[in-house]
């Protein structure tokens, strides 16, 4: 078993820190284990038990009345009535992370309260970065003339497709839902839009450095992104630069994303 890092004071008393250290030495411990030798499915396994083991851990040990709703934990019901729930995926992009030296693979911790996110964090390892709220990303101004949409690298949507035909835009595949959000607040691209099949962990703590950086983010119909329900299914968004929020919302008005 691994041993529990200790936080320091400034860590404990303040959500938005420990949110970004929880991230940060997850992912730490994610590179140990993608030192050891493993391939394929191994890898998978031992990185999504250590990371989800790790960060269940130091909630409890840091926040051990709050409630902890993770992608590798069984949904223990008693977060919806609860005032805080720390919602984290211990390895977003998993197959990224088995593959290696590729980096859009990260953690998500992210902090719901009384109902809205209220902190989040993202760590990337492969970047050596950990994006917070607490110390919110200031958005780079946008650098390529024509705007850049991330998508699945795998299984990209087709309404996407027609998407940056008609705004003109190009597509930029990546891993990791994680990675998507952030290459936005990276000024890698310049929106996320899926639709398709996500979950609750996918979204939250990206979501939070998003919104933390002045991104927009909402639905692929526009409406509010709404965390802790009892159905986890969340399974479409948009993060983008203000700017081309009006064309994509109005682009799915029209078309939606069949």
């Amino acid at each position: 078993m691994v041993d529990i890092p200790v936080a320091g004071t400034d860590v404990v008393e303040d959500d938005h820190r420990l949110a970004a250290w929880a991230a940060t030495v997850a992912g730490e411990l994610l590179v140990e284990v993608r030192g050891q030798g493993l391939e394929g499915n191994a890898l998978k396994d031992a990185g999504d038990r250590a990371a989800h083991e790790l960060l269940l851990r130091l909630l409890g040990r840091y926040r051990p009345g709050d409630a902890v709703l993770s992608e590798e934990g069984a949904d223990d019901k008693v977060r919806l009535t609860s005032k805080r729930v720390w919602i984290v995926d211990p390895l977003d992009g998993t197959r990224e992370f088995s593959e290696p030296p590729r980096e859009d693979w990260a953690v998500h911790v992210a902090l719901w309260e009384e109902g809205d996110l209220v902190a989040g964090a993202v760590a990337q390892p492969g970047l050596g970065q950990t994006f917070d709220t607490g110390a919110p990303p200031a958005v780079p101004p946008r650098t390529s003339d024509r705007p850049r949409i991330v998508v699945s690298r795998t299984r990209p949507p087709a309404f996407v497709e027609a998407l940056a035909s008609e705004i003109g835009a190009e597509l930029v595949p990546m891993g990791s839902a994680g990675a998507k959000v952030i290459s936005v607040v990276r000024d890698v691209s310049d929106a996320y839009v899926h639709a398709g099949g996500q979950y609750e962990w996918d979204s939250a703590a990206p979501v939070a450095v998003a919104r933390a950086a002045g991104l927009h983010t909402s639905r692929v119909d526009g409406s509010p992104l709404v965390y802790n329900q009892d159905d986890v299914l969340l399974p479409d968004l948009v993060v983008c630069r203000p700017e081309l929020t009006d064309s994509i919302l109005e682009f799915v008005r029209r078309h939606g994303v069949g």
